[in-house]
C-alpha cells in the first residue's frame, strides 16, 4: 500500500517536469505574487480571472495554474504590508503590525525573509495535512447521505456568516442573499424556471464565474480607485536570507500557527485572513515577548504569515473531500475543478484517486516556487509596486469583461459581472462581508439538491435531517453557531457556565 501510494506520488510529480509545465509554474506563480503584493487585487480575483482565461488548458496544466496564483497571491500580500503598510491581500492585513514597524527600522529584508519562510512552513505544514487528512476525511464522508450534507451546506454558510468579521447578521444576510441568487433559473429535477420573468438567459440561471469575477474583480477596482494614493516607504532593502536562528527559535510558534491555520482552512468559508488573526492571538499569548508584538516583533510576523499560509492547503481539504470550499479561492478553485469535469466530494478518491495526488504534488512544487522567488525577487517587486493604481485598474477591468464571456461566449455573462460588481461595491461600503455571500452562491445547489433528495427518500418527512445521529449533531452545531453569534446569548451562556463551574468545588 506505502509503494503503490509511493509511486502514484511519483507519478504526479512526474507530469510537472515538462519544459511547458514548469514555464506555467513560474510564469503563474510570479503572476500570484504580484496580484497578491498589488494592494487592491486579490487572492480571489487573481484565481477567478485565470480561471476564465485557462479553461481550455488541459486539467492538470489549468489546476496546477490557479494553485501557484492562490499560493502566490496570499503570501505576495506580505510584500505591500511590510513596505507600505497596506495589505496587498485582506489576509496580510496582520502583517503590517509587525512587518512595517520592522521595515521602518531599516529591517525590510530581515521583514520579508521572516515572511518567506514562515510562508514556506506554513504551506509545506498544509501540505502535510492534506496527505494525512483527507483520505481519512474522504472515507467518512461516504457514509453521509443527502441528510448530511444539507447540513453541511447550511453549516458552511452559518459559520462563514458568524466568523467573516463584523456584524454576524450580516454575514447571515449575505449568505443567504448567495442561496437566494443561486435559486434564479431552472429547477434541478422539474426544469420549472424561477425568477426568470420571462428571460431566457435568466432561466439558464446566474454563471458562477461571472458572479465571482464580478464580486471580487470589477466590485476590487471600483473599491481600489476610490482608495488613496500610496507611496513606499524606501527602496533600500537589507538581506532577505532569513537567520536560522529567527526560525529555530520560534519553532513552537511555527507549529501552533501552521495547526491554527490548517484547522481554521477547513473550515467552511472563513479564509486566511481569519486564520492569520487567530494565530497572530495564539502566538501573542503564549510569547514571552508579548510587549514587542506590534512594535516589529519576529514572533508575530512569523505566526501571522505561517498561519494565513497553512490555510491554503487547508482550505483544499473540504474541497476534495466534501465538495465545500474552505475559503474564497479555494472556492472558484472548486468551481475550475467542476469546469473541467473533475468531481470534488467523497468520491473523488475513488472515481480519480490520482488526482488527490496531483493536487498534493502541485501545493509542494507550488511552495517550492515561492520560496525561490521569495529570495530573489524583493528588488524587482519593489518597482512593481511603484505602479500607479490608476494605469492599473482599466486593464483588471479588461480582464474581467474578457474573463466573464470567455466562458460560454454569452454577452449576458458580462451584464452578470458588472452587475456582481457594483453588488459587491455597494455591500462593501455597507460592511457586508463576500466570502458568505460567495459561498452561498457556492453551495446553493449542494444544498437544493439534497435537501430535494433527501425529502424525496423520507416521503416528505423532515425527521431524518434530525434523528440522523450525524445530521443530528450537525443541527445542533449549526443552531449553537447561530446562538452564538448573538451577544446577548453569548454573555448568558458564559455566566451560566462560570456559576456551573463555582458551584461544583463548593459541592465537591
Amino acid at each position: 500500500m506505502i509503494l503503490n501510494n509511493l509511486s502514484m506520488f511519483g507519478d504526479a510529480f512526474a507530469q510537472f517536469v515538462g519544459t511547458w509545465m514548469i514555464f506555467n509554474i513560474f510564469w503563474a506563480m510570479l503572476l500570484g505574487i504580484v496580484i497578491g503584493a498589488l494592494p487592491g487585487l486579490t487572492a480571489t480575483m487573481g484565481v477567478a480571472l485565470m480561471t476564465t482565461l485557462t479553461f481550455t488548458m488541459p486539467h492538470q496544466q489549468a489546476i496546477m495554474v490557479l494553485i501557484c496564483i492562490y499560493v502566490g497571491a496570499i503570501y505576495g500580500g506580505s510584500r505591500s504590508a511590510i513596505l507600505l503598510n497596506i495589505p496587498g491581500t485582506p489576509a496580510s492585513a496582520c502583517s503590517t503590525l509587525d512587518g512595517y514597524p520592522l521595515a521602518r527600522q531599516g529591517l525590510a529584508g530581515r521583514a520579508m525573509g521572516i515572511s518567506t519562510s514562515g510562508s514556506w512552513l506554513g504551506t509545506l505544514f498544509g501540505t502535510m495535512c492534506v496527505v494525512m487528512f483527507t483520505p481519512v476525511l474522504s472515507e467518512m464522508a461516504l457514509t453521509f447521505q443527502s441528510y448530511e450534507f444539507f447540513w453541511i451546506a447550511v453549516f458552511g454558510i452559518v459559520i462563514a456568516g458568524t466568523l467573516s468579521g463584523g456584524d454576524a447578521l450580516k454575514g447571515y444576510m449575505a449568505g443567504f442573499l448567495g442561496l437566494w441568487i443561486g435559486t434564479i433559473g431552472q429547477e434541478q429535477y422539474y426544469n420549472y424556471p424561477r425568477f426568470a420573468f420571462g428571460s431566457t438567459d435568466l432561466a439558464g440561471g446566474i454563471g458562477l464565474l461571472p458572479a465571482l469575477v464580478g464580486t471580487f474583480g470589477m466590485a476590487e477596482v471600483l473599491m481600489a480607485m476610490r482608495a488613496p494614493a500610496a507611496k513606499a516607504v524606501s527602496s533600500k532593502i537589507d538581506s532577505v536570507i532569513p537567520r536560522i536562528a529567527d526560525v529555530t527559535k520560534y519553532w513552537r510558534t511555527i507549529l501552533r500557527s501552521g495547526a491554527i491555520g490548517t484547522f481554521i482552512g477547513i473550515l467552511p468559508g472563513i479564509g486566511e485572513d481569519v486564520a492569520a488573526w487567530s494565530s497572530y492571538a495564539a502566538a501573542k499569548r503564549a510569547s514571552k515577548e508579548k510587549e514587542n508584538f506590534g512594535k516589529g516583533s519576529i514572533e508575530g510576523l512569523m505566526a501571522a504569515e505561517t498561519g494565513e499560509s497553512a490555510c491554503v492547503p487547508g482550505a483544499i481539504i473540504p474541497v476534495l473531500t466534501l465538495a465545500v470550499p474552505g475559503s474564497a479561492p479555494a472556492a472558484v478553485l472548486m468551481a475550475a475543478m467542476m469546469i473541467h469535469d473533475i468531481n470534488p466530494g467523497p468520491m473523488l478518491m475513488i472515481t480519480t484517486p490520482n488526482f488527490f495526488y496531483e493536487i498534493v504534488a502541485m501545493l509542494v512544487i507550488a511552495d517550492m516556487t515561492k520560496l525561490f522567488y521569495g529570495f530573489f525577487l524583493v528588488r524587482p517587486l519593489l518597482k512593481i509596486l511603484l505602479v500607479p493604481r490608476e494605469r492599473l485598474m482599466p486593464i483588471v477591468f479588461v480582464l474581467c469583461v474578457v474573463g466573464a464571456y470567455a466562458i460560454t461566449s454569452r454577452v449576458f455573462d458580462i451584464y452578470v459581472m458588472v452587475f456582481f460588481g457594483f453588488l459587491g461595491f455597494v455591500l462593501r461600503e455597507l460592511k457586508f462581508p463576500m466570502p458568505p455571500l460567495i459561498l452561498g452562491l457556492v453551495l446553493g445547489d449542494l444544498l437544493e439538491a439534497n435537501l430535494t433528495r433527501g425529502l424525496v427518500i423520507s416521503s416528505g418527512s423532515v425527521a431524518p435531517f434530525f434523528i440522523r445521529p450525524i445530521s443530528g449533531v450537525l443541527a445542533a452545531i449549526t443552531a449553537f453557531s447561530v446562538v452564538w453569534s448573538i451577544p446577548a446569548a453569548q454573555d448568558w451562556i458564559r455566566a451560566s457556565l462560570r456559576r456551573a463551574f463555582r458551584r461544583a468545588p463548593a459541592a465537591g
